[in-house]
């Protein structure tokens, strides 16, 4: 089992999602926030090895304005030697990698022209982790996307416009339950239809099930993946306490922590903790799981 947060590490001094106004875009700009961005991730993969945080889920943001048309810079063959250093450095760690494209990735969209973004976002995604070298285990996470009044329709336009995707995309997408429109039942027959990997969000099933138990759940997740896959991936938050439902904690809940982990222990699983302080959670975690 490995442990892992997304993204942003809050204690090394840099993100590696640096970037500046599309009105100021220029390739010696591209070039110097993408080489700002590389060495900071370099610089939080060396953090988490040392601190047994073996999942990471890196930023869309490591390269600006990557699937906009203004982006003609090669940045794959600049950066090629830096790209290729970081993957043998996730692999020497025996670290797990995975993305996650923003809100407004909607390939089951009615709107053509934003399906035609979200290929070209997905892509770029794709296009990172291939760049490290990464294998298929190295995956892409989406919702399903928006119900638009019909949402028998918009499932079946998610699954004929999964079915277009190049196959570099296909072999790295998987898909998550979310905790308003699709609930895990709901992905799990999409992936019994096209054979997608589902990812199982502990949270949003506890905001939006059909009565399910916990163990159930976990169990028919983990049989959307096949083995090319690489180990059942999960995700774990809970609720902030005086907030709407749904919002993600500030962070973790040791003990609600402890009952997911008890429920979980047995299954090969990696555990991305989405909680908004990231590592210092994540390091509670593993403190835990070893206490």
């Amino acid at each position: 089992m490995r442990i892992g947060y997304p993204c942003i590490n809050n204690s090394i001094g840099c993100t590696a999602n640096s970037t500046f106004r599309l009105k100021n875009y220029s390739e010696e700009r591209m070039a110097a926030a993408i080489s700002n961005n590389l060495e900071c991730l370099k610089k939080i993969l060396g953090y988490n090895q040392k601190n047994s945080l073996l999942f990471f889920r890196i930023s869309s943001g490591l390269i600006p304005f990557a699937s906009h048309p203004v982006c003609r810079f090669g940045w794959r063959k600049r950066f090629r030697r830096e790209f290729l250093d970081l993957g043998r450095q996730i692999k020497k760690g025996g670290m797990r990698i995975s993305m996650h494209p923003g809100q407004f990735t909607l390939i089951n969209a009615e709107d053509k022209e934003i399906v035609k973004k979200s290929v070209l976002e997905l892509k770029y995604h794709c296009d990172v982790l291939d760049a490290l070298g990464l294998g298929d285990t190295a995956k892409v996470q989406i919702h399903v996307g928006g119900v638009y009044g019909d949402k028998e329709r918009s499932i079946k336009r998610f699954i004929s416009n999964y079915k277009k995707l190049p196959v570099k995309i296909k072999r790295r997408v998987a898909i998550e339950n979310d905790h308003l429109s699709y609930s895990l039942k709901e992905c799990l027959s999409i992936s019994e239809q096209i054979k997608i990997p589902v990812i199982f969000d502990s949270f949003h099933h506890e905001c939006y099930n059909h009565e399910e138990s916990f163990a159930a759940a976990i169990r028919q997740a983990q049989q959307t993946w096949r083995r090319k896959d690489g180990c059942p991936m999960v995700d774990y938050s809970s609720q902030e306490s005086g907030k709407r439902a749904g919002i993600h904690a500030q962070t973790i809940d040791l003990k609600h922590f402890q009952r997911f982990f008890k429920e979980i222990r047995r299954h090969e699983l990696d555990v991305m903790l989405e909680i908004k302080d990231k590592e210092k959670s994540a390091l509670k975690a593993i403190k835990m799981i070893k206490l």
